[in-house]
């Protein structure tokens, strides 16, 4: 139970930094493939983000968007069962968001996301759709010499084995002319700014997703399995192009340090294990920031 509540915490912990780690994306459109291991499985995901923002009493931001995950997981056809509903997963993220201007450095911020995380092979059904609630506060100095944000909150989440607020924080600071730092969970990293266009990263991040089956698969002696779950610790090296201030082409290689795919039962417990294999990791995209 421990290990399964802390791969439930490692997951929140990333959909909320995702979004509010930094300025939320007007626009993304990734790609990210794991490809085959020795465990012959293979993980691809195309992600596409939107977010629109509105000013609120002239000071303060309403931002109404929107995420979808399509993740495509390939295994190999040595399993005691049929895989084959475990080729298609969708995720959608309906995202409001309000942030408070409190003073010139620091806002407050809160944000509520349904969930709907499913096969979607038959009609909606009551473990498609969860809640995220998420509160906190961010300053955020970039016009200064040493720019810095720090994000500090609380979050929510119905689907995890911890049911209660769980802790956020989050925090990078430009240290150097071309050098800035990331401390937080579920990323840590190290940047160098070349140019002004140019920039080389390290990351050390965590990543994973949670999906419901909406057909049940019959385990032998185990019983059924009616959830998906992978989390993965990588360690990354990537360049960034910035077209713009607010516009940007990106590339990320590196190697997972663990991962862990198991299909789960109804109470959560894993039952079997897809991938513990050690993987590649590439990512692409191009992004529109705020």
């Amino acid at each position: 139970m421990i290990r399964i509540s802390l791969i439930c915490f490692f997951l929140l912990i990333l959909c909320i930094f995702k979004g509010y780690t930094q300025s939320p994306d007007i626009f993304r459109l990734e790609y990210m493939l794991m490809p085959k291991n020795n465990a012959d499985a293979e993980l691809s995901r195309i992600k596409l983000v939107a977010n629109i923002p509105f000013k609120v009493r002239e000071i303060d931001n309403v931002i109404v968007g929107a995420e979808y995950n399509y993740l495509a997981y390939e295994i190999g056809g040595d399993t005691p069962f049929d895989n084959i509903g475990l080729e298609n997963l969708h995720i959608v993220d309906l995202n409001l968001a309000y942030v408070f201007k409190y003073n010139q450095d620091w806002r407050f911020i809160g944000v509520v996301t349904p969930r709907l995380s499913s096969t979607l092979t038959n009609s909606l059904e009551n473990g498609d759709v969860s809640v995220n609630v998420t509160v906190g506060a961010f300053k955020d100095r970039q016009n200064i010499e040493k720019p810095m944000r720090l994000v500090l909150g609380l979050a929510y989440n119905s689907t995890v084995a911890l049911r209660i607020p769980l802790p956020i924080i989050y925090y990078e600071k430009r240290f150097h002319p071309n050098w800035t730092y990331v401390v937080g969970v579920p990323k840590m990293g190290l940047k160098y700014h070349l140019k002004k266009n140019h920039m080389i990263q390290t990351e050390f991040i965590l990543d994973g997703y949670f999906v419901n089956l909406q057909n049940n698969i019959i385990m032998p002696n185990t019983g059924f399995a009616s959830s998906i779950s992978s989390s993965a610790a990588l360690f990354t090296v990537g360049y960034q192009y910035n077209i713009t201030k607010n516009m940007s082409f990106y590339g990320y290689a590196g190697h997972t340090l663990f991962q862990d795919g198991v299909l789960r039962d109804k109470d959560r417990n894993d039952i079997f294990t897809l991938n513990d294999e050690p993987s590649l990791y590439f990512r692409t995209g191009f992004r529109i920031g705020i």
